[in-house]
């Protein structure tokens, strides 16, 4: 994935649904999705864990069929074996989905050739609070959201 295509990316998506959203500040999930929410993003948790607890103004859904059909970004953060079953969920249950984003350490060659053969963006292996740093030309803040 070029820089322009990860640009586009970022200046379409409105809905990220957070695949393993966690409670806990700490956790790489919740200040990715922390980060993202303070930049204009809706942010939309699924976790069946916390499903039906609040986090950055949404109600964390327990399965991806629960979430409103407007999501246009996964962002997945399980394990590369949990992902062909959650990528074959988004493309069955939203309907304007555009973009499958494996963080990092996360790849799933069949999972992205599914999602690439119905015509959706799927980046691997990247992490999206980086990306976006880097190609808005963001810096660090002191402290506030975790690096």
């Amino acid at each position: 994935m070029t820089d322009d295509g990860l640009k586009r990316i970022l200046d379409r998506t409105r809905v990220i649904a957070v695949v393993g959203l966690s409670p806990n500040p700490a956790r790489p999930s919740h200040y990715v999705a922390r980060y993202l929410s303070l930049r204009g993003y809706r942010v939309i948790g699924v976790n069946p864990g916390h499903a039906g607890a609040t986090l950055f103004g949404e109600t964390v859904r327990g399965v991806l069929s629960e979430l409103p059909p407007e999501v246009d970004m996964l962002d997945i953060f399980r394990r590369s074996e949990a992902v062909g079953p959650i990528v074959e969920d988004g493309l069955a249950h939203l309907p304007l989905l555009w973009t499958v984003w494996m963080q990092v350490g996360v790849v799933h060659e069949g999972a992205a050739q599914m999602a690439r053969a119905r015509g959706l963006d799927v980046v691997m292996n990247r992490c999206l609070k980086i990306e976006h740093q880097r190609l808005t030309g963001e810096r660090r803040e002191g402290g506030s959201i975790p690096a």
